[in-house]
């Protein structure tokens, strides 16, 4: 019995490897089957999310917790590959994710040891860790590893997870993957690096802080020669090639320059607000999505806004500004500015504050009287009027600094005076509801309230509002929707939104629409000079050509709106707290940084003109009487309508005296006799 129990314990003493190599291999086939059944495993990973202008140029972008690109393989320097593979994996395209001679020998040393401290990972298992993993060194974690390391290889071919790993890897200083790297080290694309360059980022993704350049050069020029003389092992590079990236001297890129403050921040802020909402996810996940997603910035006409602000606004003061420039044919906003100092405040002044527009509201009510018989000549009267009201109360609106003309005036003359009474009688004549309507169809969704002082711009909204509403007023009518977004891409290079540019719905009169643009360029025309002067005088003459525009004021806020055909305008200048605007050059702010941004932004460019479309006409008109101006009319202006409308009356308030005509008679003779004899 005891010869028979020995014979039995020897077998079982030989069985135990054997039990172990079978077991071994049930496991091993167990993780391939499970791995086959779970299907390929997602390669996604955060990245960094570019901000492309009009222009194509890179104006920003958005990032996560860390910084990161994506780039195909063949878009990085074949050097860069060569020496990642050199020192990390040189038998890459020759394993199935496992480097088992590597593996066995560090093995043998962690048995030695009783530790985890060497490592033999495959590119294929630091790229599973790096998607799935911590870095702890467990013996679990290794576990995992190995199974995220079978499914990668098995669904995904060598190019693919080397173009992973090379995007994942991290290399310090809040890089990850080789195009952050490459452009924080040396500022250039991971496709211009030079041999030297390549061989010094593959040697740091080994220990980022120990073998960073810039954290120890030393280390790091050892471990790039190390580098260097494995490829010349390999063949990759001749002994010339190495002698010289050995010795080349490296310049690394200034870290100043990469702590700039970002271009149109406000406008960046809107993008990513604009891109989460298209798309339907959190900003974060805008943020670190990879996208690429083209605007509408037009770079040098945000850096003429920006300068005009500077320019005009004293240093000193603590006025703020929201300012916006879009394209009145399709709502594409081309610049931005939400506020003085985006350090001290991020808030957008010119998409989130709700501010009275004071007088720039009236040309939604002027809009809205043209559709209802009022013409450009129409006769209202300007004198200090109380208004009785359904419910019985009395609403009195006053005219700046209490001037009145005391008699009837035209309605282009009560626009480019901007009187106060011409515009509440107007709204009381309509309905009030009648101007809520209107500024509805402009795209202006706030809380309007139907009542009188409502022509007056006594409710609060946008500049991003006012801009819009201007838009599809210079535009002919057409309606538009402010957006800065035009294109996105994904990470994989799929457009996932493309801007329609389908036409777009009429919600106003053409022929009205360009009845009051015209009459919106009065506001500069000192041909309409009343009981004061045109509102926009004090900037008439900085101006080379005709624009369209209105002015608003009110105690806290002052407003300028206005546009060429090509590009429409709108400054808000005020105080956060609502202080009241006591200084004179501190109402002006908002027409002066208008004025100088609109003449910048039309230099060098082609004149163009308002174009009147059919069915209307134009007819001189003496501004004091509403009628045709004849020779004996001390001023006319030209003023349109809808044809059939023109007045047919010629002035009856300017007419000739017989002997100012004889005197004028007689001068004629004498010049003729004069021109006779002397010249």
């Amino acid at each position: 019995m005891r010869k028979l129990f020995r014979l039995k314990k020897s077998q079982l003493i030989l069985l135990i490897p054997i039990s172990m190599f079978i077991l071994g291999v049930v496991c091993l086939a167990g993780v391939y089957l499970v791995s086959f059944l779970l299907g390929p495993p997602k390669l996604t990973i955060d990245q960094n999310t570019i901000y492309y202008s009009i222009n194509e140029e890179v104006i920003g972008e958005e990032r996560g917790t860390e910084n990161r690109y994506w780039v195909d393989l063949e878009e990085m320097s074949p050097q860069l590959i060569n020496a990642t593979l050199a020192i990390e994996d040189q038998h890459f395209y020759d394993h199935n994710g496992f480097d088992l001679k590597r593996i066995a020998g560090a093995v043998l040393s962690d048995l030695k040891s009783f530790s985890l401290k060497e490592g033999a990972s495959t590119l294929t298992q630091q790229y599973a860790r790096n998607l799935y993993l911590t870095h702890e060194k467990t013996w679990s974690r290794k576990l995992k590893e190995a199974f995220h390391t079978v499914r990668i290889e098995m669904y995904y071919s060598k190019n693919e997870i080397l173009e992973g790993y090379l995007n994942t890897i991290y290399y310090g200083h809040g890089a990850h993957g080789i195009e952050a790297a490459s452009r924080y080290f040396f500022d250039k694309t991971s496709k211009d690096l030079s041999l030297a360059e390549a061989s010094m980022l593959a040697a740091i993704p080994k220990g980022p802080t120990y073998y960073s350049p810039l954290n120890d050069r030393g280390n790091a020029e050892e471990r790039q020669e190390r580098i260097l003389g494995l490829m010349q092992n390999d063949g990759d590079i001749t002994a010339q090639e190495y002698f010289l990236a050995s010795r080349e001297n490296l310049t690394f890129t200034e870290q100043e320059e990469l702590e700039k403050v970002a271009a149109a921040p406000y406008f960046q802020d809107t993008v990513l607000i604009e891109a989460a909402d298209i798309l339907n996810v959190e900003s974060d996940l805008v943020r670190s999505g990879g996208y690429e997603i083209h605007t509408t910035l037009d770079v040098d006409l945000q850096q003429k806004l920006e300068r005009s602000t500077k320019n005009v606004i004293q240093p000193e003061s603590e006025i703020n500004i929201g300012a916006m420039a879009m394209n009145p044919a399709t709502g594409g906003i081309r610049a931005l500015v939400g506020g003085r100092n985006y350090q001290k405040s991020q808030f957008n002044r010119a998409i989130s504050a709700k501010r009275m527009p004071g007088s720039a509201f009236k040309p939604f009510l002027y809009y809205a009287a043209l559709n209802n018989g009022y013409k450009p000549n129409t006769m209202l009267m300007s004198k200090p009027t109380a208004f009785e009201l359904e419910d019985g109360k009395v609403y009195q609106p006053s005219n700046y600094n209490g001037y009145y003309a005391n008699q009837e005036i035209p309605l282009a003359q009560a626009i480019a005076l901007s009187d106060n009474v011409y515009a509440v009688r107007t709204n009381l004549f309509l309905g009030a509801e009648t101007l809520v309507d209107t500024a509805k169809k402009v795209g202006i969704d706030g809380d309007l309230p139907a009542v009188p002082s409502l022509a007056l711009g006594t409710a609060a909204v946008s500049v991003e509002d006012m801009v819009t509403g201007y838009g599809t007023i210079a535009n002919g009518g057409n309606q538009i929707s402010g957006h800065t977004i035009t294109k996105i891409i994904d990470r994989h290079g799929n457009t996932v939104f493309k801007r329609n540019q389908k036409e777009s719905e009429q919600v106003l009169d053409p022929k009205s629409a360009f009845i009051l643009t015209h009459l919106m360029t009065g506001m500069f025309d000192r041909s309409l000079d009343g009981y004061m002067a045109v509102t926009g005088s004090s900037i008439a003459n900085q101006l080379s050509r005709t624009y369209a525009g209105k002015s608003g004021t009110t105690n806290t806020d002052s407003w300028m709106i206005g546009y060429s055909p090509s590009l429409v305008t709108g400054i808000w200048t005020g105080y956060d707290n609502n202080e009241p605007l006591v200084k004179t050059e501190e109402v002006r702010y908002a027409k002066n940084v208008w004025a100088s941004f609109m003449e910048a932004a039309h230099e060098e460019k082609p004149l163009q003109r308002f174009t009147a479309p059919s069915g209307v006409v134009g007819v001189p008109i003496d501004p004091a009487s509403g009628e045709r101006a004849t020779t004996y009319c001390d001023t006319s202006r030209v003023m349109y309508f809808e044809k059939g409308t023109e007045p047919a009356e010629y002035c009856s308030v300017h007419l000739p005296d017989s002997k100012s005509e004889k005197s004028k008679k007689q001068k004629g003779m004498l010049e003729k006799w004069f021109d006779r004899l002397f010249r």
